[in-house]
């Protein structure tokens, strides 16, 4: 298998060119490798909302919580500067950004990614956490 294989199946997805997604992200990634109160993702919240930053960086710090507390297993996270997604990292993405407009797909997708059965708690929060990020000016496409 060469490596250009291997890279393709262990990061199987482009990151996105949505703003909003590509924020969202590098939050998942910060807050999955350093801890809730990691001060990069603090930081680039602050510089891609402005005065707006406290509640999709509250509502993700909260989502990443539930996520660790409900999950059966880990999930896969790439490096911050990683310009290709993992599985877990996309789905999580389409979770959110679909959580508006389609909560069952985005019920079947969570509850595949924990491996639990029970997500309503987690999907409240990606769902508050895609309207927060459309009130504050980055609306993630679904």
């Amino acid at each position: 298998m060469t490596a250009l294989a291997t890279l393709g199946h262990a990061l199987p997805r482009i990151q996105p060119e949505d703003p909003g997604a590509r924020l969202l992200l590098f939050g998942i990634r910060q807050l999955g490798a350093n801890g809730l109160s990691d001060a990069a993702a603090a930081h680039a919240f602050v510089t891609g909302f402005g005065k707006s930053f406290r509640r999709p960086l509250l509502l993700l710090r909260a989502l990443m919580a539930e996520m660790s507390a409900a999950s059966s297993g880990p999930i896969q996270i790439a490096p911050w500067c990683c310009a290709r997604m993992t599985g877990a990292e996309g789905a999580l993405l389409d979770v959110i950004a679909c959580a508006p407009f389609d909560p069952e797909r985005a019920r079947l997708l969570l509850a595949d990614l924990l491996g639990a059965r029970r997500v309503d708690g987690v999907l409240a929060t990606a769902h508050a956490l895609s309207n927060a990020f459309a009130d504050a000016g980055l609306p993630l496409e679904a």
